[in-house]
Parts: structure tokens; sequence; C-alpha cells
């Protein structure tokens, strides 16, 4: 399962983006590091259901045409500067990233906390600040694990005992980073590791880090942040988002006040609503919110992470590609993310190992044709895996 993180500095509102995307339980407070241990749980990629262009009848898994793809969502302790030297929570938050696929790096967009968390006036700290020192850390971290290590692999490497892409891929394979990962890097940044001193590794470590642990700038609190500081965010790449609209919405979904499904551009107010006048203006508000911003920003922020910077697709495996339903007759019972480029034989061993092992062709349910375990798997594919093992 892929793996999402949220990182960024203490109280910019990680804790209820979490809470929003996952409906789990966490503290929420207004004071630094919330946060100690990291928090886990599940959230989702929003996709279309095949079922409705298909006409398919008796689907369950998606709710009128929507259908949503578990990814594992880490909230992690809150990060300061010059965390790698262990201030703050320091390494505890660095380590927590290990197993992240991507990042998303929330920002409070209203300025109503300083570089280390703490309140301040809004609007008095410029959170386009807080988007450059994140990466840094993460990058000197990695410096400092690899300077731990430089002496001997350079020597290794020097007497030809080893390479050195492989000595540092070894490194840092708790970071799922492989030999290709760490050889490309090197050819970009144009240095020669075996020859590197620990003052060169910096931002070969830096590109490292956006190949292997994309991401994305989310600007929190775009209910309370004005429209100037909003657009300058934007101009650097940072989408906005309201953690708090978020809950709100699917708190009042979940209590049958409206309905509303994570990432809709709007929501209606049900009929049978019995809401206060306080609590049906709260709520129209958070309808102008929604058009003045297109949503909310937190389903859309998930989709990103997932779609853009991980590059997935979505694939459905089936029994019977006749009728796009498994043994028990379930239409469309699973949904996969897949790596763009991946191929049927991938697939085969996503469903089970002994399934690819004994892969031997593949059906596109939409054609009917047979494709061969090279072809190329497209986003909303269904596909029947036929294997010499069940």
């Amino acid at each position: 399962m892929i793996t999402l993180a949220l990182a960024g500095k203490p109280n910019c509102g990680k804790s209820t983006f979490f809470k929003a995307a996952t409906m789990a339980q966490v503290e929420i407070a207004n004071y630094p590091f919330t946060t100690i241990d990291a928090n886990h749980g599940v959230a989702y990629a929003r996709t279309t259901c095949p079922c409705k262009t298909l006409g398919l009848s008796g689907c369950t898994a998606c709710k009128d045409g929507v259908r949503f793809v578990p990814v594992a969502f880490i909230d992690v302790a809150g990060l300061v500067p010059d965390a790698h030297k262990g201030k703050g929570l320091g390494n505890q938050f660095l380590d927590n990233l290990r197993e992240a696929d991507a990042i998303l790096h929330i920002i409070d967009a209203s300025g109503a906390t300083d570089a280390e968390g703490n309140p301040v006036d809004a609007g008095s700290h410029d959170p386009r600040e807080d988007i450059a020192f994140l990466r840094y850390e993460m990058t000197m971290w990695v410096v400092g694990i690899l300077a731990k290590h430089w002496p001997r692999l350079q020597r290794q490497a020097q007497s030809k005992l080893s390479d050195v892409y492989d000595g540092v891929a070894g490194v840092l394979a708790g970071l799922a980073i492989t030999y290709e990962d760490v050889k490309d890097a090197a050819d970009e940044v144009g240095i020669d590791l075996r020859r590197a001193s620990e003052e060169d590794l910096a931002p070969f470590c830096d590109l490292l880090l956006q190949k292997t642990k994309p991401m994305l700038f989310v600007g929190n609190k775009m209910d309370t942040a004005s429209d100037e500081m909003l657009d300058a965010l934007k101009g650097v790449g940072c989408m906005p988002a309201s953690a708090a609209a978020e809950l709100a919405l699917r708190m009042a979904a979940e209590g049958g006040f409206i309905d509303y499904i994570p990432g809709d551009l709007s929501f209606t107010i049900r009929a049978d609503a019995k809401l206060t006048a306080a609590q049906r203006t709260g709520i129209e508000r958070l309808g102008l919110l929604m058009q003045k911003h297109g949503g909310t920003g937190v389903q859309q922020a998930i989709n990103r992470a997932v779609f853009e910077l991980l590059d997935q697709i979505v694939v459905y495996p089936v029994e019977d590609e006749h009728h796009c339903t498994d043994k028990q007759g379930r239409v469309l019972p699973d949904a996969f993310l897949m790596r763009r480029g991946s191929t049927p034989k991938d697939l085969a061993f996503r469903v089970h190992t002994e399934i690819g092992e004994g892969f031997l062709y593949a059906v596109d349910a939409r054609s009917g044709m047979r494709i061969k375990e090279s072809t190329e798997l497209k986003d909303g594919d269904i596909i029947k895996i036929v294997s010499t093992r069940k």
C-alpha cells in the first residue's frame, strides 16, 4: 500500500488534516507538539468507478460512481529548524518519514504561527519561509547518515572492494532508496561519489530526496488566510486547503445533515436536517468557502500526491471478464493503485505472489482481448489474470 506522510512545523494543522482525511480520533490543540508519536491511519485516493461508464449494476464498492482506494497515512511530530541536530523532536520526526512514498508538507497559510509553531498574530509570519526549511532539514538528516559511513564507503570504493553507489544505497536502504536512485542523482548533480567529500553530499542528497520522497506543499487554514497570501503561496507552488472545513463537512455528513462525498466541490443540505440557525449559517459559510476555492483542498491534495507526485493509476482485477466480477459474483470488488508503466504480470504479483509466479496471460475485460505480460496497463483497466496457480 502507498504511504503518504503529513509533515511540517508544529501547530500548522497537521492533526486536523489527518483527522479530516481519516476520521481517526487524534488530539487536536493550539500548541506546539500536540503530536508526540506518529499517528497512523488510512486515507483514500478518489477516482471514478468504471461501473457507471460500463453500465454495470450491483457494484457495492463505490458510491454514486465515486471510488475510494486506500492509502496509508501518517501524521508525524512537528518539525522545527535544526531538527537534524536534534532540536525539538528532531530525529524522531525524521525517522518517521522513512516509510513515506510521498510527503504532504502542511503550511500555516494564515501566518498565525512562527517558525517553531508558536501562536502569533495572524499574518505576522510569512508562511513562504516555512516551505524551504523542511527539505533542508531532511537533506541534512540524510547527509548526517551518510557522513557517519563516508570514510568507510570511500576506502572500500578506492580499493575496489565495492561499488560506492551500491554502498550508499545499502546505507540508505531504510529509506527505500535503490542503486538506480543513487546513480541517477549523482549523474544529474554531476559528482563522482568515489572522490566526493562530505561537503559535496548536500546537493546530491537534496536531489536524491526529491526523486525518492516527492513533496506537495499544502497551505492549510485558507479560511483564515488573506487572499494576498494565498495568491503568493500559489505562486510558489503551494495549494490552498482547509482541514477544519473538511472535518466539519465530514462530521455533518456523518450526522446526516448534508449530502457530501469527500472531494466534491459542493454539498447539499438535506431537507430533513434539523439545524439551528447558527449551524445552518456555519454550513452555508463552508459552501461559500468551497465555491471560492474549488473544494476544501484535503481530498484534492491526497489525489495530487497519489496521481501526480507518485504517478499512479487504478487497475481492477477480476475473475470473470464478461461480468467484471470475482468468484463470489461481486462487481469490481478490488481496485489496486499501480505505478504508471506497470504490466499485467506486475498486477498478478500484486494480487498474490503465487499467481504472479504462475502467470500465463491476461485478458482486457473491456475489449475481451488477450494481452501480453509486457503490455502497459492504463488507468481504469479491468484485467483478468490467467495463471497456473490459484
